[in-house]
């Protein structure tokens, strides 16, 4: 291929992103970052890159961020035990000081320093910010006091759609605010869930460690592209959906519920996932949807 072919070949690529930029143009879309991907520079920073790219293309993106691994490690270094409660962290007052600290003093400004290095114009909040998530105490299944673990009453969205109007890209701490100033630790994934529906996005996007839901678990060839609501009930009750995957596909039911259009669930792992799934013909990872 000569310099003229390569060029044209560049060409093309940019062109087969035109109808998807056109259909997102003004649109929000609502990103979950977290996993492995956190913990890599080069990936981070491909992902960052990604979601600058859709702000210059004219989209929305709203991000909310993970950082479980970054407290269980913190709380270790202060000898602070961790329990959990079906895949929910047990947070008392001292974990809660420590969940906090690390998620909005640590990872969040650390988001929005790596965005801003980029050009994006990233702006950093938790959900106490203007009573951005408010939120009540959350009650295990089975009776077991979680302490300081939340469940969403409600998002504040003008926030966010204002700060969006004024070319901001929010990127949000899982962190919710009770009715008294109480502060609790809520999922991240049911925060990027419920952002998304009260948005009304276009897109709910997950980054995950994985490539999406598979069949089989643990055969990469049994990735399963598109699965309906109803295709995800039977994979949570047959056992093949379980996990920290479970809050994930919640949070696409959630969203789907409200007129978000599409979900996904995206290998965070791979350089430039959000890219190759929203501009490109073929896509990547597991879409979910409400119909078939």
């Amino acid at each position: 291929m000569d310099k003229t072919e390569t060029l044209v070949a560049k060409a093309n690529i940019l062109i087969e992103a035109l109808p998807y930029i056109q259909k997102l143009y003004g649109k929000t879309v609502v990103i979950k970052y977290g996993g492995n991907a956190m913990k890599n520079e080069i990936l981070t920073r491909t992902i960052l890159q990604d979601i600058t790219m859709l702000k210059y293309c004219g989209v929305n993106p709203i991000v909310v961020h993970g950082g479980g691994p970054d407290i269980s490690a913190m709380l270790k270094k202060l000898n602070i035990e961790t329990q959990f409660v079906g895949g929910l962290r047990v947070t008392d007052a001292a974990t809660m000081e420590v969940v906090q600290m690390v998620l909005c003093g640590k990872i969040n400004k650390d988001i929005v320093a790596h965005m801003g290095a980029l050009g994006g114009k990233a702006i950093g909040l938790c959900g106490k910010d203007a009573g951005l998530i408010r939120a009540h105490k959350k009650c295990a299944p089975d009776g077991t006091d979680l302490g300081f673990v939340g469940e969403i009453d409600s998002i504040n969205i003008q926030l966010l759609t204002t700060l969006s109007l004024d070319e901001y890209i929010p990127v949000i701490a899982p962190i919710g605010v009770g009715e008294n100033g109480e502060t609790y630790n809520i999922n991240a994934d049911t925060v990027a869930g419920e952002i998304a529906a009260a948005a009304h996005a276009e897109k709910l996007i997950f980054l995950t460690d994985v490539d999406g839901i598979r069949r089989d678990p643990g055969d990469p060839a049994t990735l399963i592209s598109h699965l309906t609501v109803d295709e995800i009930y039977q994979l949570i009750r047959s056992g093949v959906v379980d996990g920290g995957m479970i809050p994930k596909v919640e949070g696409c039911i959630r969203a789907l519920e409200e007129g978000v259009a599409r979900t996904h669930i995206l290998n965070g792992t791979i350089p430039h996932p959000i890219l190759l799934e929203i501009f490109t013909d073929q896509g990547i990872g597991t879409m979910v949807t409400d119909d078939v």
